[in-house]
Order: structure tokens, then sequence, then C-alpha cells
């Protein structure tokens, strides 16, 4: 298959993905978030059907065309590429995919056990739409035959990979988490729009925010007010037994803190945040603020501020909207590819 027959697939993909969020689809979808659903209890049908927005968003035409443009449209040498996916958030591991395959490399998956169904299917879509792809992509359990590796875990499992895999070339991802910095001129609007970045899939990717830097004295009543629409979180049990909690973790130990209803607020250093909880840390001044954030960049996905106005993020409401060259922990997985011999 040429680089062009390979790009035409995901346009393809894309297409098809976008018709089944329409109406006309709606039984098909619901089917489909249903199983997702039986996989996954955390896969709702919301969080299903934004992360297939996602990708589709993803696939456009021109916006693909112009990403892959940067790169060699073929390899130096085909290799077998074993991807050791996640499973945290609906179809994490699809912009792995999408590298592997458009960058003319065969793809060999280890699908996360909480991840399979949407992942299954979604690369039967793409084999439907262009049947040569079936020879590109194998799913296996074990990943000995690859010649390069990419894989997403936490901190314990990276030590895993790095002991199996370190001889190959790889990319091994480690825990990341993502923050939002405030100067305390948002509007209540921009405010409310954060409630995207932190309840999206439950606040279970690493692109959801777990902390926020706010300016000493900050007053959260705002924030908490703006995101009062989020109070839906409650109605999947898991969230609520989460809440529940981690509320009576606090009150017990007396720690100080701001309770919505439906969101736990704590002042504390770490960055990572038990479901329903965001810590917060203070900043003096621009200068205390870039030391922080200096200091953390290393366990950082993305950082969020109202308009994007801090320099390297993404404007409030759109951390679960990278674009194509939004790579994981800032690696460029597509060079990663292109540089395989």
């Amino acid at each position: 298959m040429m680089h062009a027959d390979r790009l035409a697939a995901f346009v393809a993909l894309g297409h098809r993905l976008a018709a089944l969020l329409t109406p006309a689809a709606a039984e098909e979808l619901t089917e489909l978030t249903a199983r997702a659903r039986n996989n996954n209890p955390w896969f709702d049908a919301p969080n299903v059907r934004a992360a297939l927005d996602g990708i589709a968003g993803l696939l456009r035409e021109e916006p693909l065309r112009r990403w892959a443009a940067r790169y060699a449209p073929e390899p130096a040498a085909p290799r077998l590429v074993g991807v050791v996916m996640a499973g945290n958030i609906p179809l994490v591991g699809f912009h792995d995919a999408l590298c592997v395959l458009l960058s003319g490399h065969q793809l060999l998956a280890k699908l996360s056990q909480d991840d399979t169904l949407l992942m299954r299917w979604i690369l039967a879509e793409l084999v439907e739409l262009e049947p040569r792809l079936a020879g590109h992509i194998q799913l296996a359990e074990r990943l000995n035959a690859a010649d390069a590796f990419i894989a997403t875990g936490s901190d314990n499992t990276a030590r895993y990979f790095e002991y199996y895999f370190g001889k190959k070339p790889h990319i091994i991802r480690r825990n990341r988490t993502s923050l939002a910095v405030f100067t305390g001129r948002e509007t209540p609007h921009e405010l409310g729009l954060l409630g995207e970045d932190i309840f999206r899939y439950y606040g279970l990717g690493c692109r959801n925010v777990s902390k926020l830097y706010v300016p000493a004295g900050y007053d959260f009543v705002p924030l908490l007010d703006a995101l009062q629409p989020w109070h839906r979180v409650l109605e999947h049990n898991r969230y609520q037994n989460n809440y529940d909690y981690n509320k009576s973790i606090l009150l017990v130990n007396r720690v100080p803190h701001l309770d919505s209803g439906f969101l736990l607020l704590t002042e504390g250093t770490q960055l990572v945040s038990p479901i329903s909880v965001l810590h917060y840390g203070s900043y003096t001044n621009e200068a205390d603020l870039a030391d922080q954030l200096t200091d953390v960049a290393a366990q950082t996905q993305c950082i969020v501020s109202g308009s994007g106005q801090y320099a390297g993020s993404f404007a409030f409401g759109k951390a679960q909207h990278p674009g194509l060259p939004d790579y994981a922990d800032g690696v460029d997985t597509m060079a990663f590819l292109a540089a395989l011999r």
C-alpha cells in the first residue's frame, strides 16, 4: 500500500465516525455504547461519544494531510511495531495505531483489557474500509516479535517495559497528569469550560486536570458555582462511591477542604488526585509559578489556562481535544517511527 492509500483509509474512517454520530445512526451508536459500557463500566455513552467525536475531528482530510506531510511518506524499511495500549479512557490507543499504520509500518497491538471492545471495533471498521490494511494489523498478547515498541503504562509498569523492551527502539510512557493555571481574572464562562478538563472521562485520563495553581488568597466560590452543571457525574455509581469515600477520608483525618457536593478541593503538593478530588497550590508571583511548574514538568501532560493565556497552555475546555501533533509525553511518535531502520 502507498501512503496515499493509507491516508485515504483514515479519512474514510473519519467520515464513518462522523456519520455514526448523526441522528440517523442513533440506534447503531446506542448499541455500540451499551456494549462498550458492558466491557468497562466507566465507558458510558457520553464519554464514548466524546472519544469518537474527537477521533473524527482528527481524521479530517486537510489537517490530516498537513500533519502527515511533515514526515517521510514511506519508511526506510517497514518494521513490526509493538504497541502496548492503555485503557483508562475510550480509544486512548488509537493515536498510536494511526501513527504506526500511516507511517507505513505494521501494527502489533496488545490491547488493554479495559478497552478491548472499542479498539477491536474501530480497527475492524478501518479494515472494512480498506481491506489491504488487514495484513498490517495484528492483535496479540505477547510482543516478542516486534522490531520496536511503544508502551503506555504507570511508573511501575514502565520499569517492566524498560527491562523487556529496552534493547530495541522504544517509546515508554509513564504516569502524567494535567494542571490548570489561574490568574484570578477568569470569567464565569471560562471557569465553566474548565469542567470539561476536570470531569470528562471522570478524571481518568492523563489530560484531565488534577491540580490547580491559583494566586495566593484565591476565592474558589466563583469556580465552584461555575462547575455546578457537572453535578451529573454523581449519576455514575462508581464516581459517587469515590466521592463518598474520599469525602469520608478527608473528614476523618480532619483535612481542610471545600466541598461542592460532587467535587472536593484540598490544598496539597501532590499532582495526581483521586477521582472526585482536586488538589490546589498557590503562587505569589509569575516567577514563583514558573518555578513550581518547572519542578513538575516531567510529570505534566498539559497545562490549561483561561483563553490559553499562559505560555504553551491550552484554553480551558480544550485539554481533552488534542490535535494530531499533541503527542503523549511530548515525544514525537511519527518522528520516532520515521527514524526506524
